[in-house]
């Protein structure tokens, strides 16, 4: 089940960020988050009006995925970027096609125009996911990160969820 988010699941989401954090290049913090850190990010999506979506079964939070603002520009107030998470030991069971299509309507509902993802280039089961719902690639940044002692490449992805839409009048 993919339901939005309440306070209530801010432990479980902090729970997989940290383990992200801590245990691969998805995220490229290095120091885990408490759960302070969490409830603010929690505040501003919702300010925002931005979604944070949860997988859960047997109550217990599987997933979590959200979109925020791309750039803090007002030219690009119509690209958010994305990030989705799956706890650990729920990988590879289809939670993330599953987020990622939910996330993917709310930014069309929200009226954006453009997702963009930018994921750790060796993250290939991601980049994968992102092909398959539509994403194309559409930049890579060699060694422009830096995690568990190693350079990191980047890969940018965007998906245009409007295509043909004229944009807005001022």
């Amino acid at each position: 089940m993919i339901r939005d988010a309440t306070e209530h699941d801010l432990p479980a989401i902090r729970a997989i960020y940290n383990d992200a954090v801590l245990n691969t290049t998805a995220i490229w913090n290095e120091q885990p988050v408490d759960l302070a850190n969490r409830q603010a990010w929690f505040s501003a999506r919702q300010a925002q009006g931005y979604p944070i979506l949860v997988a859960v079964e047997n109550d217990e939070v599987t997933g979590y995925a959200s979109f925020g603002d791309w750039r803090p520009f007002e030219g690009f107030r119509y690209s958010v970027e994305h990030s989705v998470y799956v706890r650990n030991d729920q990988r590879g069971k289809g939670l993330g096609p599953g987020l990622m299509a939910a996330l993917i309507e709310r930014a069309r509902t929200c009226g954006k125009h453009v997702m963009v993802a930018a994921i750790e280039s060796g993250n290939l089961a991601s980049i994968r996911l992102h092909e398959r719902l539509g994403f194309i690639t559409t930049g890579q940044m060699p060694q422009v990160g830096i995690k568990f002692g190693r350079w990191l490449d980047l890969t940018f992805m965007q998906l245009t969820l409007n295509p043909g839409a004229q944009p807005p009048k001022e």
